[in-house]
């Protein structure tokens, strides 16, 4: 059975805070994992919000710069540096499926949940891939200005417009990722304390939909979220209300918690 067979939801975008949106990827898949729908969701972040990588050091956040902005900081479980998740200029996916259904291999993953991903840039008019070559770092902490991979690091241009990352559990595979649709350098780059770069050599690394061409960002979602819905025969479906509560709980108890965004310590482990 392919996972076009499966039973696939579309949950539209939707707005919020960072450690709800870390949450409800969590609840999704004990969903799946039980035998519910898979899931698919775009999602923008209200506030916006820095989220560091699983191993991130949290010496690295400017803390009195995201307080006073108002930015919301929280840990993905997923690996990687710092994404600042700008509430307009990101547009955010996620991917949730059982892990019996998806290949053992990373690669092959990768390759087989971003083509929805590809699909939706093409869909826009923007030509992007999987980045052929290494591109070496500029600045470690964030995740945008790494070393890039072509496992996972999509390019337009030369230039990285999105980024997706994967957390295996032992039932479930979560796939997040972010699409960069309009950059302010500075204010991404203020989220860290004594970034090693500049704005400019920012706007060197990393492109934009918006830049790559003219589009309305509600056009833009819509292109992800069709894309997705296609790739999955998805019905456009909500959260159920026992699942928003979890959530809302798990996001009190883990990924709004001191102990887990500042010294990655689970605690409801």
């Amino acid at each position: 059975m392919t996972l076009a067979e499966r039973d696939w939801r579309l949950i539209r975008e939707e707005s919020w805070d960072g450690p709800l949106n870390m949450a409800l990827d969590e609840i999704a898949a004990e969903t799946a994992a039980e035998g519910g729908p898979r899931t698919l969701r775009v999602y923008r972040w209200k506030p916006s919000t820095l989220s560091l990588g699983y191993r991130q050091d949290p010496e690295t956040v400017d803390w009195e710069f995201c307080e006073n902005e108002n930015i919301t900081v929280t840990r993905r479980p997923t690996g990687g540096g710092g994404i600042y998740h700008d509430n307009y200029g990101e547009i955010s996916y996620s991917i949730i499926a059982p892990a019996e259904e998806l290949p053992g291999n990373l690669m092959e993953t990768y390759e087989l949940l971003c083509e929805p991903i590809f699909d939706a840039f093409e869909r826009m008019g923007v030509n992007a891939k999987f980045t052929e070559e290494k591109l070496p770092v500029i600045h470690q902490p964030a995740c945008y200005l790494r070393e890039l991979h072509p496992a996972h690091d999509v390019v337009a241009g030369g230039r990285k417009i999105s980024g997706n990352a994967q957390y295996r559990r032992k039932d479930a595979v979560i796939q997040h990722g972010s699409l960069k649709f309009a950059l302010d350098a500075e204010r991404h780059l203020s989220t860290f304390s004594n970034p090693e770069t500049t704005p400019e050599t920012f706007h060197e690394r990393v492109t934009t939909i918006n830049e790559q061409v003219s589009i309305d960002r509600a056009d833009a979602v819509s292109a992800v979220e069709s894309a997705l819905q296609e790739w999955g025969d998805a019905e456009e479906d909500e959260w159920m209300e026992d699942e928003l509560v979890r959530a809302r709980e798990h996001a009190r108890t883990k990924f709004g918690s001191e102990s887990w965004t500042k010294r990655r310590n689970d605690p409801t482990a």
